[in-house]
């Protein structure tokens, strides 16, 4: 393997790294029906617990728990009213930005490789 394509397959390990966070809070099956219903909820300022969790068939602790895994990955954010929380979709999205990223050199870096099907 020449070495600038290992070195290409080293960065790309690393950023993989970098969006574990993401990837994992995208990957279940929960938070991806939290983000469906936060989004047909069509409310940018935000969306209170106890509203998702009326749209799902989750509990209250259940709903917070996957709400914090998705704000710790950087898809969503929190604003603070009071003694209210609201919970919106973070507008600068650097997690997916890194994501996107990832993905891309992750194309490029396969469409280099040899054809290794053998037809």
């Amino acid at each position: 393997m020449p070495m600038d394509t290992k070195t290409e397959i080293e960065k790309l390990a690393e950023e993989f790294e970098s969006c574990r966070k993401v990837l994992v809070a995208l990957g279940d099956e929960n938070r991806q029906h939290l983000i469906l219903e936060m989004m047909r909820m069509g409310n940018c300022s935000g969306a209170r617990v106890g509203d998702i969790t009326k749209r799902t068939h989750l509990s209250h602790p259940a709903v917070s728990h996957h709400l914090q895994i998705l704000k710790d990955a950087g898809i969503l954010k929190v604003r603070k009213e009071a003694t209210k929380n609201y919970y919106f979709f973070d507008p600068d999205a650097k997690s997916f930005d890194r994501l996107v990223h990832m993905l891309q050199r992750a194309k490029k870096l396969a469409g280099k490789m040899p054809d290794r099907i053998g037809e």
